[in-house]
């Protein structure tokens, strides 16, 4: 056996494990930790014969690792060491190491909470954060607690990205053990600048090209998904021609084994290989013979939008961590190169982890899963808690699929739905479709939606897809993905037990395809905006538009069941559905029709109208007029229309809003000194339209057109949402006007704060002080006018005006108005409003 840096740290692991029931092992690329780790524990006296159970993040990193294992031991997989994911399970009697996925894991949790004969559970590859990872991380955590005390269950997490310092401190200050690992030197070259929008095929093309000519080896390139794979795979085969040497081989999860193997298996002697590949090529798996990486810096992730309860495919840089993962794929086995088409100054600027899918992801499975083991998120140990608004959003899809009641408890239909390896969309479409005798259909369908479409590029009928799958239509391309698809939905066939509770009549009649789509995406049920549109509008609000001319717009009902948009754009694209049959409303698809009374202002006619409305979320089917409305509903209707609109809908005059204003400046007051509360109430236009029901109901009665709001009497409405005597109170200490030396009374501005007093200097002749209001706690604004009503001089200090700048001001004012009376001293002199004062 050869020797890998793992080995060193080894007997610190045995001895952690011995000791403790968590521990984190940290190992970068090639240390060798997850082919040698497992065989390493298990024999130690602490297991005691029971399983160990390692988790990969996707299945071909779990049969790999599986195939690895037991070449170790030199034997076949299913003796010692197997393998469960899914659609393919290879374990046996005398297996004491299963590799499984972690989707895997969760369910068997669920099955049997307390693991019952599995000592040692090893996370590989934590440090990618999927989903399925946190989630069964937290299981097995609650788990322990609940149901195992001896023998314990003991948790190893192994990465080689890893926080460790951070998870060790979840985990109850769990011991770190670091491998320093062996990688050989991998030299970088780094790209020029890397430009949103530049063509990416292009830049990968020349530099495989470019690394051909330069290196020896084989290349391993990453790029975000398929359909880059697809066309860079095409243009690469148009520049090389028929070269035997070089031989192309994409690597996704979706791909068939066989070309899987291909991928990974080293190259014939006097070939190399370019590996085309995802970041299905950051984990564990060591493809033979690659020294070369090409890098484009980009990953495909999948980004749930609470707004749109909708998931998309973001294409998005990837971070620093993985980087350095995919760099690390070129010095597994000797020196290696790795191409990056991006700069030395942007790798800084990258962020230094992905986010954990946790915080970006669809938690409706999640949600399910916990509502099955009966605690709450914030009851579990999580690196990172499920974000709050899309775990509650989770939740409401839950109840409207029947999973959850009006409590939030599991439901006897959540229950089946939880046990199914599927998204509780698809569970609930299975269940239906079961109850309804239409388990091929439902089947066929579940596994159309789980995989990529085979038939992309073929329009958006999903009929087209299930005539394909049945032999009536060829597949034009994908055929592994078609047995795959007919894998799964045998899969799927074997989990619906007992007898169709409700079996329908004609089951082969295509309606039942949208009907069972609806039941899996009430949400995405589409209504054409016009005859024979490509856009439609969905019962959750969205806009959904076919990118490309469909036959499916010749229906007025959709079902889409993929959809998805680029940041920014205003509309979802349509990429697969079915035609819906709206007469399914009246029976199957009954429990999603609800009755609305709508009543509300037509704006074009400025009438009210009132109509009682048959809805599919926020979709119309049907209208009836309703003749006699109650007087409580149109009121509400009415107080509806002005807090649409806003309270200047409502006739106010000036004169009522500087009373507004008064109000609150006597509000204000009592609160700002330390009161609390106030005796004056709170009649700003936020709280009025917050209570129109309480102040404005009883004096709508007479209002049946939107012109007739001009008759109210607003200001006595207003006026008397303020009780006896503060109306007095209000007069004293907030007068609409106060009376100058001139013995003019001037109107005080409200509107402002502090108020203004706007007068004519020559009026406050005599005057030393400032006028105040409120008891004298608040000083008005003085605007100092020019015999023109100019202003000359803003002040809250008039003491200090006549002091320091009167004789500037009085020197301007004398030269544009000598006829008027400019004395050297105001404080004596007599107020006018007049050009002089009245002679003796």
């Amino acid at each position: 056996m050869n020797s890998l840096p793992i080995d060193d740290v080894l007997p610190a692991l045995r001895d952690a494990l011995a000791h403790r029931h968590e521990v984190v092992l940290e190992a970068p690329p090639g240390a060798g930790k997850t082919t040698r780790v497992p065989l390493a524990v298990l024999n130690e006296p602490w297991l005691a014969g029971q399983t160990i159970l390692m988790l990969e993040p996707r299945r071909l990193a779990a049969r790999a690792a599986a195939e690895r294992l037991a070449s170790e031991l030199s034997e076949k997989v299913g003796d010692t060491v197997g393998y469960r994911i899914r659609l393919e399970s290879r374990v046996g009697p005398r297996t004491r190491i299963e590799v499984v996925t972690e989707g895997i894991l969760a369910r068997r949790l669920q099955a049997d909470p307390a693991l019952d004969g599995v000592g040692l559970v090893i996370f590989d590859e934590y440090h990618l954060r999927n989903l399925d990872s946190d989630l069964a991380l937290a299981l097995c955590v609650s788990a322990r607690e609940l149901l195992r005390d001896e023998p314990p269950l003991k948790l190893l997490l192994m990465s080689a990205t890893l926080e460790g310092a951070r998870l060790s401190k979840v985990l109850n200050d769990a011991p770190v053990i670091t491998s320093e690992g062996r990688m050989y030197p991998v030299s970088t070259l780094w790209g020029s600048p890397y430009q949103s929008g530049q063509p990416l095929d292009t830049r990968v093309t020349d530099t495989c090209l470019a690394a051909l000519h330069e290196q020896p080896g084989s290349i391993l390139v990453f790029l975000p998904g398929q359909a880059e794979i697809r066309r860079v795979a095409e243009s690469l085969k148009d520049q090389l021609g028929s070269r035997p040497d070089v031989m192309l081989c994409p690597l996704y999860g979706d791909l068939d084994l066989n070309a899987q193997r291909a991928a990974i298996d080293p190259a014939p002697a006097g070939s190399r290989k370019i590996v085309l590949a995802t970041n299905i090529a950051e984990t564990s798996l060591t493809i033979q013979g690659v020294r070369v990486v090409v890098d484009s810096g980009l990953e495909r992730v999948p980004k749930f939008d609470p707004r749109s309860g909708m998931t998309r495919l973001d294409t998005q840089r990837i971070s620093r961590a993985s980087a350095t993962q995919r760099m690390g794929r070129a010095g597994r086995l000797e020196p290696g190169v790795c191409y990056r088409l991006w700069s030395e100054s942007q790798h800084e600027q990258m962020a230094g982890y992905s986010t954990p899918e946790i915080l970006q992801a669809d938690l409706a499975g999640l949600a399910l899963q916990l509502a099955r083991w009966g605690m709450k998120p914030d009851e579990m140990t999580w690196l990172d808690q499920p974000p709050s608004a899309p775990f509650a959003q989770a939740r409401d899809l839950l109840k409207r699929l029947g999973a959850l009641d009006d409590k939030g408890q599991l439901t006897p239909h959540g229950s089946a739905m939880s046990e199914l390896p599927a998204h509780p969309r698809i569970a609930h479409l299975l269940i239906k479709g079961h109850a309804m005798g239409l388990d091929d259909l439902a089947c066929n369908i579940a596994a159309l939606l789980g995989e990529k479409d085979i038939l992309r590029g073929a329009g958006a009928d999903l009929h087209t897809r299930l005539s394909a799958l049945s032999g009536e239509q060829n597949a034009r391309r994908g055929s592994g993905a078609v047995q795959r698809v007919k894998q799964s939905a045998r899969q799927y066939r074997s989990l619906l037990r007992g007898c169709a509770s409700s079996p329908v009549s004609a089951p082969d009649h295509p309606r039942w395809v949208g009907c069972l789509l609806a039941f899996a995406y009430p949400d995405r049920i589409g209504q054409q905006r016009r005859a024979s549109a490509a856009e439609y509008r969905l019962s959750n609000g969205r806009a959904a538009v076919f990118a490309e001319p469909d036959a499916l717009t010749k229906h007025e009902w959709l079902v889409v069941a993929d959809l998805g948009s680029r940041q920014g754009q205003r509309e979802e694209r349509i990429y697969l559905a079915s035609d819906l049959d709206p007469a399914l409303f009246e029976d199957q698809l009954s429990d999603l029709v609800r009755s609305v009374d709508e009543i509300d202002w037509d704006d074009r006619e400025g009438v009210l109208k009132a109509e009682r409305q048959l809805r599919v979320g926020q979709l119309v089917l049907s209208t009836t007029p309703l003749p006699n409305l109650d007087e409580h509903a149109r009121s509400l209707a009415l107080v509806n229309l002005v807090r649409r609109k806003g309270i200047e809908l409502l006739p106010w005059n000036p004169e009522l809003r500087q009373w507004q204003a008064r109000v609150e400046l006597l509000r204000q007051f009592d609160i700002q000194n330390g009161q609390g509360t106030s005796q004056w109430p709170d009649l700003s236009d936020a709280n009025l339209l917050d209570t129109l029901e309480e102040w404005l109901t009883p004096y709508l009665g007479k209002i049946t057109r939107l012109s007739h709001f001009s008759q109210l009497d607003l200001s006595s409405i207003v006026r008397n949402l303020l009780p006896w005597p503060l109306a007095q109170t209000l007069d004293a200490q907030a007068p609409q006007s106060i009376q100058v030396p001139s013995g003019s009374s001037i109107r005080i501005d409200y509107s402002q704060h502090p108020p203004v007093l706007a007068v004519r200097l020559q009026e406050l002749f005599g005057l030393s002080e400032t006028p105040t209001i409120a008891q004298g706690k608040q000083p008005l604004t003085l605007h100092l006018l020019s015999p023109a009503r100019r202003p000359v001089q803003v002040t809250q200090d008039l003491a200090n005006f006549w002091r320091s700048t009167y004789s500037e001001v009085k020197k301007d004012l004398k030269g544009r108005y000598p006829k008027h009376y400019w004395p050297e001293d105001p404080l004596v002199a007599e107020a006018t409003a007049r050009a002089k004062p009245r002679k003796p």
